[in-house]
């Protein structure tokens, strides 16, 4: 989910609310810590040179209960974020406290966020020599007669 799109849902909610990809929430009296910018410069198992960049969020439960943020308030931090760090409409990651701070990429289902847990990969799967997977067709199937001229199984 880019910044943009965050600023679009935000400005349809009365209230906002994350929910982990275990489908807790995160406690409603939750703190945006920081919004800062990231870039990472590296290179990849094939030797590619690569940079990313991504507005992350910081999310922190305090002992506040009596605070809660808003979406307005929400959005004037980010207008801020923008100005002041000249941000672009880049990929949103969001960290918060599990066991360790874990990061997610964020999604919106018209009501609530929702942190989505994010995978390593491979990069430069053409480069470093691990077999690209091949789908599969069983040999029942093919008894069947499912594999014909043209349908790329034979």
């Amino acid at each position: 989910m880019k910044l943009s799109e965050v600023k679009n849902a935000l400005s349809t909610l009365e209230t906002i609310a994350f929910e982990l990809p275990n489908g807790e929430w995160v406690p409603n009296h939750f703190h945006v810590t920081e919004i800062g910018k990231i870039t990472k410069k590296f290179i990849d198992c094939g030797g590619k040179l690569r940079e990313e960049e991504v507005i992350n969020f910081q999310l922190w439960n305090a002992e506040d209960y009596d605070h809660r943020l808003h979406p307005e308030k929400l959005i004037h931090i980010i207008e801020l974020s923008e100005k002041k760090l000249l941000l672009d409409d880049c990929e949103i990651e969001v960290e918060y406290q599990g066991q360790t701070i874990q990061k997610y990429a964020l999604d919106f289902d018209g009501t609530n966020f929702l942190l989505i847990t994010k995978q390593t990969d491979c990069l430069a799967k053409d480069n470093c020599g691990i077999p690209i997977e091949k789908s599969k067709v069983k040999r029942f199937d093919l008894q069947k007669g499912s594999c014909t001229p043209g349908s790329g199984c034979c």
